[in-house]
């Protein structure tokens, strides 16, 4: 069995802590409704075509979804800044309970499963986690719709493979905080 191939039986038992801990703490809202309140965590006062983006669904889709959340308590609507027309979308103090109870669920799952593992197994654990968590950091490229401003970001221009045989270089890399792939939670 090859090392992928290991990982992805392992990890379930992992995924199966993540799923546990969002069946029984945010069953209030769904795993589409979770998504978007966790990218509005990560990116406050993030406009609806961004939300739309980052959710990799439709503008009028993402609209439908924040309704909900807005109705559900979740989130708050608030004229932009720069540009009236413009909302942005902040989290309620509720979407923040919700998320504070969910996380707090998953690390005492978490912590009984580690302490039932040898010192040594947690800390090999940890460090095989944190080297990979770096290592595809560095290799994720996340296409961003043309139709959606990146004001942090230079344009992007293609980058080629180096002349000396290197590979290409990835064209952005997630920071610290930001996950390519939304969890639940």
């Amino acid at each position: 069995m090859s090392m992928a191939a290991e990982l992805d039986t392992v990890a379930g038992a992992l995924l199966t802590v993540w799923d546990g801990a969002r069946e029984r703490t945010a069953n209030r809202i769904s795993t589409a409704q979770l998504r978007a309140v966790m990218l509005v965590e990560r990116q406050d006062g993030i406009n609806l075509r961004r939300l739309a983006a980052g959710l990799d669904m439709l503008l009028s889709s993402a609209s439908r979804l924040c309704d909900r959340l807005v109705a559900a308590g979740m989130l708050e609507r608030e004229p932009g800044r720069a540009d009236r027309r413009e909302i942005s979308l902040h989290l309620t103090a509720e979407a923040r309970r919700l998320l504070a109870e969910l996380r707090d669920d998953r690390r005492q799952h978490l912590a009984a499963i580690l302490a039932d593992m040898t010192p040594e197994g947690r800390e090999a654990l940890l460090h095989g986690l944190r080297e990979f968590d770096e290592v595809a950091r560095a290799r994720v490229v996340r296409p961003v719709s043309p139709l959606v401003p990146q004001p942090e970001e230079e344009p992007r221009r293609p980058q080629l493979p180096e002349a000396h045989g290197g590979a290409e270089q990835p064209l952005r890399s997630w920071s610290a905080g930001e996950t390519a792939v939304v969890r639940t939670a």
